[in-house]
């Protein structure tokens, strides 16, 4: 019986390298069908895997990037753009740092900079309708976040200011992506303006509750912030286009918690995790979901510190296959009510 949620399926950008077989599409598509994914989500700054620019001119170009992962036996389930959703909008703190997402030729140039990431994620429009896709997903950029703790504190209308000038760069983006039939889901996370359900509703808000504007489901985030990560599925279940399978953990203690004191990832009080070694509750995730009829993909992004890439693709695929529930075809007690006639019906209440 088929499952409502589409999987397993594998976020490439962890494992794209120089060396076979993750230095191709058709490489790491078959690498990827052989330990069990169904689909893969491709990243479009990743010009080992993809061409961006190609696939927004050339639907020919799309197909035979469909006809290769469809030979290797997976699907595509979305296209990324976080990188290039990342340098949307960047407040000159990182400016230099994230320099290194772009082209060189922008580098040292702001305006350049952005102006570039917008016409990459408008171009992920066109590639993923030449695909037959419908859903992508990215980061939001941040103008913000340097203010995220309010000491020193805040002026007043700094951070009204900081989503009204977020809300003027994405909503061009979102109308290009509405005509195009697409959406992108936003990847709620440390170190973008749009890092939870608060902060994802200022932007909603201001982009006139845009349909384009979702959400790319992440439970880990939500554990390192200590958020509920179930009840968000019941606030913002409408909204969820895309689901990233990742595990995390949070073992605070005397030292330190959320903040985690600058430490490196081993000895973070929250830190990422292979599927089934962290503290998210799958189960109740995948139960949710089909609950409220996410009838897309499960897409696992793999991070971890302790265990090897390579041991947490291959233990990542039959993880998310165990998860998927198969809807019953009807309800569990069907056979005590059955269907009655109006004279049976009256019978029963004694009419």
């Amino acid at each position: 019986m088929a499952t409502q949620i589409k999987g397993p399926a594998l976020f490439l950008a962890q494992f794209a390298g120089d060396e076979a077989p993750y230095n191709s599409l058709k490489n790491i598509a078959e690498w990827a069908a052989g330990l069990g994914y169904k689909g893969v989500q491709i990243p479009t700054f990743d010009p080992r895997l993809f061409d961006l620019d190609k696939a927004a001119e050339s639907k020919d170009y799309c197909d035979e990037v469909k006809g290769t992962c469809q030979e290797a036996g997976v699907e595509i389930t979305e296209l990324s753009t976080h990188l290039q959703g990342q340098l949307v909008a960047v407040n000159p703190a990182y400016d230099s740092v994230f320099d290194a997402f772009a082209p060189e030729k922008v580098h040292g140039n702001p305006k350049a900079r952005q102006e570039w990431a917008v016409d990459q994620v408008k171009k992920c429009a066109v590639a993923s309708k030449h695909l037959g896709l419908s859903h992508t997903v990215s980061f939001s950029g941040a103008l913000a976040w340097p203010y995220v703790y309010p000491w020193p504190q805040r002026p007043e209308g700094l951070i009204d200011e900081a989503f009204d000038e977020l809300a003027r760069r994405w909503k061009p983006i979102f109308d290009h992506y509405q005509e195009h039939g697409q959406d992108i889901g936003f990847e709620l996370h440390p170190g973008e303006d749009l890092f939870d359900g608060a902060t994802f509703e200022m932007l909603l808000e201001k982009v006139g509750n845009h349909p384009a504007c979702m959400i790319n489901y992440d439970p880990s985030h939500f554990v390192l912030q200590q958020l509920d990560y179930v009840a968000f599925i019941d606030i913002y279940h409408e909204r969820i286009n895309a689901f990233h399978v990742k595990d995390a953990e949070f073992n605070p203690d005397g030292r330190q918690g959320v903040y985690s004191g600058y430490q490196g990832w081993v000895g973070r009080a929250g830190r990422f995790r292979s599927l089934g070694d962290g503290d998210v509750d799958f189960n109740a995730i995948f139960s949710k979901l089909t609950q409220y009829g996410y009838d897309s993909w499960a897409v696992l992004e793999w991070e971890c510190c302790i265990k090897s890439a390579e041991q947490g693709a291959a233990e990542g695929a039959p993880f998310i296959a165990s998860h998927l529930i198969e809807a019953p075809a009807k309800a569990f007690d069907d056979f005590a009510g059955g269907e009655r006639d109006e004279k049976q019906i009256k019978g029963m209440l004694g009419l």
